[in-house]
């Protein structure tokens, strides 16, 4: 039996909420990409430019930060509701798939460094939880491969990402902002990947439970 108080609800309206949210993290994205461009051309020759053009380049890359942050904490939120959601509808799919309670789809994102894989291994048993058996009832196997690319694109982005802040806070020339600038660059455009692939994940995991309600634990074919 489910454990008590746990109902099948539906994730839909919340997955749709996550993944316009989710593109907006990846438009602001696109914009730190095309600030940080901006920002390498301008400290490759300082000289070259008027400080008009240097103060112009220094706000763009602030207004990108702030509008990534932003969209990055609606997002964050609306992620973990979505994601509490379906892991609480594991409960009622497949009782003894999750290792570990309810209340970790939320405070496993806050635990430094646990917060590396305490995610991801709820995921990945609620993404087993949510697969339909064959017709005859035995184990029908489907890739976890959204799950992967999303989650190792999006740690991977968040460590260089950490390492281009430090560059950046330590720089004493153009030339170390620029390196500093082009790690961040990297780190953006896995950021950008990763929101996309987020989105993928959100969308198939969303499907996969829906479908099992309604369909029931057999797969049709």
């Amino acid at each position: 039996m489910p454990p008590p108080n746990t109902v099948l609800r539906s994730p839909i309206g919340l997955a749709r909420a996550t993944n316009v949210l989710l593109g907006a993290a990846a438009a602001t994205a696109v914009l730190a990409l095309y600030a940080g461009v901006v920002r390498h051309r301008i400290t490759g020759d300082l000289f070259a430019h008027s400080a008009a053009e240097i103060n112009r380049s220094d706000d763009l890359y602030q207004l990108a930060g702030t509008l990534q942050l932003s969209a990055a904490a609606a997002t964050a939120i609306v992620f973990i509701i979505w994601f509490h959601r379906v892991r609480s509808n594991a409960d009622v799919f497949a009782q003894d798939a999750c290792t570990m309670g309810r209340g970790w789809a939320i405070g496993g994102w806050c635990i430094p460094l646990g917060n590396l894989w305490i995610p991801f291994t709820i995921a990945r048993e609620v993404w087993t939880a949510s697969t339909q058996r064959a017709p005859d009832g035995s184990w029908r196997e489907v890739s976890t491969r959204p799950i992967k690319s999303w989650w190792v694109t999006w740690v991977a982005a968040l460590v260089i990402l950490r390492i281009g802040t430090t560059m950046e806070d330590h720089a004493g020339s153009a030339e170390e902002f620029q390196r500093a600038t082009d790690v961040l660059l990297a780190g953006d455009a896995l950021m950008l990947a990763a929101a996309l692939l987020a989105i993928r994940f959100v969308h198939r995991l969303t499907t996969m439970q829906h479908t099992k309600a309604v369909q029931g634990p057999l797969a049709v074919v």
